[in-house]
Parts: C-alpha cells; structure tokens; sequence
C-alpha cells in the first residue's frame, strides 16, 4: 500500500518576518522588489521601506487598500497607518494595494509569499531581490512615463545627438572652436545641448539591491515614512 505524502503544515500565523513581492502595476517591463519585513512593522513604516525599495523620493501622499479598508496619509480622510501588519491578519497569497503618489497614480501590489522565523542576528527589512528600475518622481504616471521613454530615444533626440557629435568631431579634428564662431551654428549647438540636458533628468536610477539594503542599515525608510513634501 503507498505510503501517503506527509501533509503540509500551514506556516504559522504568528512567525515574526513576512516575505513580500512588489510589483508596480501598469508599466513595461515589470519593476517588482521582494522584501523581508518584520510582522509588527506598521503601514506607515512599510510605506518608508517600498520607498527605498523600490526608488521613490517620499515627496506624496499614500494610500493602503485593504479590501474595504485604506489606511495612509491623513489629509486623504484614510484609517490610521500605524496599525502592525500582524493586525491585518494576512494569509499566504494576501495581497495589499499600495498607491503613491494620488496625481501621477502609480498603483502597486504588495503580495504576502510567505512567513519565516527571523534569523538570529538578522537584519530587516531586508531586500532579496528585485528587477528594473521605478519611473522618475513626477513623470506623469504610466502614460507619461511611457512617452518620456520614448522621447529619450526618439527621432529628435538622435537629431540633436547627431548635431552635438558632428562639433565636437569637427573641435577634435581642427583642435579649435572655429565651428562655433558662427552664431547660428552656436546657437544651435548650445540649444541642442540644453535640450539633451532636460532629457537627462528623466533617465531612471538603476535598481541596486546592495545599495537598497545599505539605505536600509542607514535606516533611511524611518526618515521616508514621514516625509512629505507635497
């Protein structure tokens, strides 16, 4: 006769460190972090910790959507976030909606994988892993993220790029500034410089997990779960 499997235990409730995957919803590709938070953490304190993890700048306000609940930043008429997340009584699978940011609206989907026992001499929250980097602050949500992207590598910026590369090839060849003596080539080179500069400001910080958990050690989330700046 088969011996049957043994039967799996379900985790217990009551284990002190919640695994969690991040996912920002809406943008290509995925940007997701995965996260050792302790349980007694409150949502207010893992709202300071998604924003280190996933790069943000704290400068909004938040919500937490629990399925009829929301919990967040008080001007938004929302529950207390100082509630542990050991309160909410999370099954494996459980899911929170995290949104930041109530003009550009980025919505994220916070995930419970699993409960372990806290290592001894542990360090948490803690970052595991993690792909992509998050949208710059104040891009205008998924829609105008989408487009500035496109913009970084459009039909105008190869133009400009093509202009500014064609003087400094002609300043390399004849060693001199000649070609901007004239003030129209000037102009257009100066201008087409000013505009590379702007685009610049919309390429995103690559994500780091080593970077992620030194900010943790740093206990920069304490810092972020307070500030806003709107």
């Amino acid at each position: 006769m088969a011996r049957r499997p043994p039967r799996k235990r379900n985790p217990d409730p009551e284990l002190p460190i919640l695994q969690l995957k991040v996912r920002l919803l809406d943008v290509s590709p995925m940007v997701w972090r995965r996260l050792l938070i302790p349980a007694v953490m409150t949502l207010r304190e893992l709202h300071g910790v998604l924003q280190v993890a996933m790069g943000w700048e704290g400068v909004h306000l938040y919500v937490f959507e629990l399925r009829a609940r929301r919990y967040g930043s008080p001007n938004l008429c929302t529950g207390n976030p100082d509630v542990p997340l050991a309160d909410l009584r999370l099954r494996i699978g459980g899911k929170l909606r995290y949104l930041y940011d109530m003009g550009d609206g980025w919505r994220h989907e916070v995930r419970v994988e699993g409960r372990l026992e806290a290592e001894a001499g542990g360090m948490y929250p803690l970052c595991l892993a993690g792909a992509h980097p998050c949208p710059v602050e104040d891009s205008g949500g998924p829609v105008g993220w989408r487009e500035r992207r496109r913009a970084l590598v459009g039909f105008e910026a190869l133009e400009e790029l093509a202009e500014i590369g064609d003087v400094l090839a002609s300043v390399a060849e004849t060693r001199s500034l000649a070609v901007l003596d004239e003030p129209e080539a000037r102009d257009r080179f100066e201008a087409a410089v000013e505009r590379m500069e702007e685009r610049k400001r919309w390429l995103p910080k690559e994500f780091c997990r080593i970077q992620v958990n030194e900010r943790f050690r740093r206990e920069e989330h304490k810092q972020l779960m307070h500030q806003q700046l709107w």
